[in-house]
């Protein structure tokens, strides 16, 4: 490592404090559904439509990803919190009990409060991340619903309006 683990720490620490909405990464690797939690999601451009996020080199989403050539963006409401740790851990079938939609490719969490679904445009090195830029195909979203928030290194809520 290139960094010493203070510096690293601190940096980890220092962007704890930038609050993030929480979505799960949904892809295929075969017939099999892959999916892992990520807060390093943003929209890119408006024309044409894109996003990008980030995934961890050394993760099997980021492989799935590549060699499927498309994946979901899956944006978790307040109440889906069990869903973020679901897919925030290495386990055999992360989608055991969990509800998608299979019409894009690509699971899709029923529950999510919005989805987008991309084809890979573009994958591009990020230090010890990949960054996929993804053309959208296909989104929906719910009006009702508030999104799950990382701060701090845990999950949180908006507060409601006063």
């Amino acid at each position: 490592m290139s960094e010493t683990l203070d510096v690293v720490f601190g940096f980890r620490a220092t962007m704890s404090r930038l609050a993030t909405g929480v979505s799960v990464i949904t892809t295929c690797s075969g017939s099999t559904p892959i999916g892992m939690t990520a807060s390093a999601v943003s929209a890119l451009s408006l024309e044409p439509l894109q996003l990008l996020v980030c995934i961890g080199n050394q993760l099997h989403t980021r492989t799935a990803i590549a060699e499927h050539g498309r994946f979901a963006v899956n944006v978790l409401g307040e109440d889906s919190e069990h869903l973020a740790r679901n897919f925030a851990v290495s386990k055999p079938d992360k989608f055991a009990g969990v509800e998608t939609i299979d019409d894009h490719g690509v699971p899709v969490l029923k529950d999510a409060i919005a989805a987008v679904v991309c084809d890979v445009a573009a994958a591009l090195p990020g230090g010890d991340h990949t960054i996929f830029v993804g053309d959208v195909r296909h989104f929906e979203h719910r009006m009702e619903g508030r999104p799950l928030l990382h701060f701090g290194g845990d999950f949180d809520t908006l507060r409601p309006p006063c």
